[in-house]
């Protein structure tokens, strides 16, 4: 039986779940926030090492690219995304395996039905059945697949973490965050996964956004932000946020992982102890808020109610450590 360590301390107060005026819940975690110029503006929670999930997806993506494989727009941003299993994505998956000479048997991820709820309906009336094509995370695993194609690399063993490409992606997290991996484990999908501290997360999504144009670095920021349904897809959290704040970078991961950045360098990143994302996307908009950028046009991403018979009855806000960190950055503000 595994050995449960004891509860990470301190932990941060990151969002409140209010039904009819009682508090229901709370999110507790991690946070780190970096002002533009690259100094920790916030840091609050344990800070320890986290599996990130697919929140560190973009840094896949740059290790496929660093291995030679011609990824670019709409390829490249699947790669580094979870996409919902639309025929749109799926096409742009195919493709990524013809161009690596494999078919989908190949892919080594689960089959599964596509997030996209109209998709999957269609498919279920349809009689079809769960694919890995649709899985959301075929699009890295075929981008794995072309990076391992054009080097000469096994293909059946791409998901082994000493295979030279999983090496490459495991050196370059370690690069762009500072940190040394100090665990590994399986992620959802069957690929390697690799741990990283909150701070070390923000400051990859800062390094993305801020590496001069034309660099792999860069254009895995770009390619996420020129073609953000890829990363996502309708109606998809990570979607919407950068379609609706110019120039934001986000990627979210299971069990409450997520990074963003902005345009000018300013990035945060959050783990919530309890695995729920719901509160992710709106305290990592706040956070930035706070930063500077504008999150004006965020609508429902950061006015998040509570129904109650349909109708809403109370909302999920920023909890007290993130409010009082935001008010304290508006007071200083101040002229």
């Amino acid at each position: 039986m595994t050995s449960i360590p004891p509860v990470p301390s301190p932990l941060a107060d990151l969002a409140v779940v209010i039904r009819s005026g009682v508090v229901e819940s709370r999110h507790l975690g991690s946070i780190a926030a970096l002002a533009a110029d690259g100094s920790v503006a916030w840091q609050s929670g344990s800070g320890q090492q986290i599996l990130p999930r697919s929140t560190v997806k973009p840094v896949q993506a740059l290790a496929c690219l660093l291995a030679g494989a011609d990824l670019d727009g709409a390829d490249l941003a699947i790669a580094a995304g979870s996409h919902t299993g639309e025929d749109v994505h799926v096409d742009v998956v195919r493709d990524l395996l013809a161009r690596a000479g494999l078919d989908e048997g190949a892919l080594a991820c689960p089959v599964d039905w596509p997030e996209d709820e109209p998709t999957r309906e269609r498919l279920i009336r349809d009689g079809e059945h769960r694919t890995r094509v649709r899985m959301n995370c075929s699009g890295k695993h075929a981008a794995m697949l072309l990076a391992c194609a054009v080097n000469g690399w096994d293909t059946a063993s791409y998901l082994d973490p000493a295979h030279p490409l999983q090496r490459l992606v495991r050196s370059t997290l370690e690069r762009l965050s500072g940190d040394e991996v100090a665990y590994d484990a399986v992620d959802g999908c069957g690929a390697p996964l690799f741990s990283v501290s909150p701070l070390g997360i923000a400051r990859i999504f800062r390094a993305l956004v801020t590496a001069d144009p034309g660099t792999p670095e860069r254009r895995v920021a770009d390619a996420m932000r020129s073609f953000p349904r890829f990363v996502g897809g309708d109606h998809h959290a990570n979607t919407d946020a950068m379609l609706r704040v110019p120039g934001l970078l986000s990627k979210g991961g299971a069990e409450g992982v997520i990074g963003m950045a902005t345009a000018d360098g300013a990035a945060v990143s959050m783990k919530i102890l309890d695995g729920n994302p719901r509160a992710t996307t709106l305290v990592a908009l706040r956070v930035l808020e706070a930063l500077g950028a504008d999150v004006s046009a965020a609508g429902d991403l950061v006015d998040l109610p509570i129904l109650g018979g349909g109708v809403p009855v109370g909302s999920i806000e920023v909890g007290r450590d993130v409010r009082a960190w935001v008010d304290a950055s508006a007071a200083s503000a101040a002229p």
